[in-house]
């Protein structure tokens, strides 16, 4: 049931590329930035939810079908999150959000532990609500585009405080207990998917515009590219550090909520740039660099280092040392790249990912 929760997310990663393909602006990015949010913690709490109860019965089924009915209302709205249709992305959140952790709080009873921890989850989710609905009843998208930012930072911020409430205080994360092996298994599969949504945006890239040198040059480099990226995590990463979340014991819902929670957004977020980056070569390999496309250029696979090196710290999983290098190396090579074509800069940053994927094999894990 998780897997086929799952693939609402295909078409939400979708339409989020889309987003930000339209238009390469500040804007843009900050628009894409605040639906990512959204979209990723209504995934993530239904991902640790399911790591308490049981998904595959009667009920859990049912929330998580009521839960996949939200998400795609939320990928459709997409498009016209900061036009037409904010009302119904809002909603949608923040009944999903509501909806889960009322479920939980009426499975452990407000009584037990866990349930007084979602019942702090559930009033956060409210308080994160009101200005998200708020933000959809203002029509001047830039001021819509505010008023979410500060709804997505309380989202962002209240594990952090640990849902702390004036009379309740925090809950301490060592009393989430969680499957820690779980938790990373379903995060690896969503960055799959994201990794699944770039390989279908260069497909239909290359079906639209190909035949040129420069165009399937660009295609092939793409793939590189984005199997290069890959590889860093899924042949270097991925395992190492499950195995050290499941052996954290009591710390592991510490580890979870830092190196999982909050690292593998920054993975996936860079892994929909990257597709937008590809799309933008090969639909015009011979246009100048401007700074947007710089941008996203350069910011996408250090994004996805970031999100490699604060997982790899958090986990204390072998040595960050490569990844911040690479970020180096990729901000030196888009100087050097910047002033020719957009193909040409992507031949260099793919260069680099290629080394940087060398060079994480070749590591010795720190286990």
């Amino acid at each position: 049931m998780e897997l086929f929760f799952d693939l609402v997310y295909v078409f939400a990663f979708t339409q989020l590329s889309e987003l930000l393909y339209e238009h390469l602006t500040w804007r843009a990015a900050g628009q894409t930035a605040v639906i990512l949010v959204a979209l990723w913690w209504a995934w993530n709490y239904t991902a640790w939810a399911t790591g308490f109860i049981d998904p595959e019965r009667a009920l859990v089924v049912l929330l998580l079908s009521i839960l996949m009915v939200g998400s795609l209302v939320m990928a459709s709205s997409i498009l016209e999150a900061f036009d037409g249709r904010g009302k119904a992305f809002a909603i949608a959140y923040v009944t999903t959000q509501l909806l889960r952790s009322a479920f939980m709080v009426w499975v452990f009873g407000r009584r037990s532990t866990m349930g007084r921890n979602y019942v702090q989850l559930f009033a956060w989710s409210v308080i994160s609500g009101v200005i998200w609905i708020a933000g959809a009843l203002v029509h001047h998208g830039d001021t819509r585009l505010l008023i979410w930012a500060v709804a997505a930072v309380i989202d962002l911020a209240a594990p952090i405080v640990g849902f702390r409430l004036p009379v309740a205080g925090a809950t301490q994360i060592s009393e989430w207990r969680i499957a820690g092996g779980h938790l990373a298994e379903r995060s690896q599969l969503l960055l799959m998917i994201a990794f699944g949504e770039s390989f279908l945006r260069i497909g239909v890239s290359f079906s639209e515009s190909h035949g040129t040198f420069a165009t399937d040059t660009a295609f092939l480099l793409g793939f590189i590219l984005v199997f290069a990226l890959w590889t860093i995590y899924f042949l270097h990463h991925a395992e190492p550090g499950a195995r050290a979340l499941e052996r954290a014991g009591e710390d592991a819902a510490r580890l979870a909520r830092s190196a999982y929670s909050y690292a593998h957004v920054a993975m996936i977020g860079a892994v929909i740039v990257i597709a937008d980056v590809i799309h933008k070569v090969i639909e015009d390999p011979h246009a100048p660099v401007d700074p947007g496309f710089a941008a996203i250029c350069i910011g996408g696979p250090s994004l996805y280092l970031i999100g490699i090196a604060l997982s790899k710290r958090w986990l204390g999983h072998g040595r960050v040392a490569w990844p911040l290098t690479g970020m180096v190396v990729l901000a030196a090579t888009g100087i050097a790249t910047g002033y020719g074509s957009r193909l040409r800069e992507l031949i260099g940053v793919t260069a680099v990912a290629v080394v940087i994927s060398i060079w994480a094999q070749l590591e010795e894990p720190n286990e």
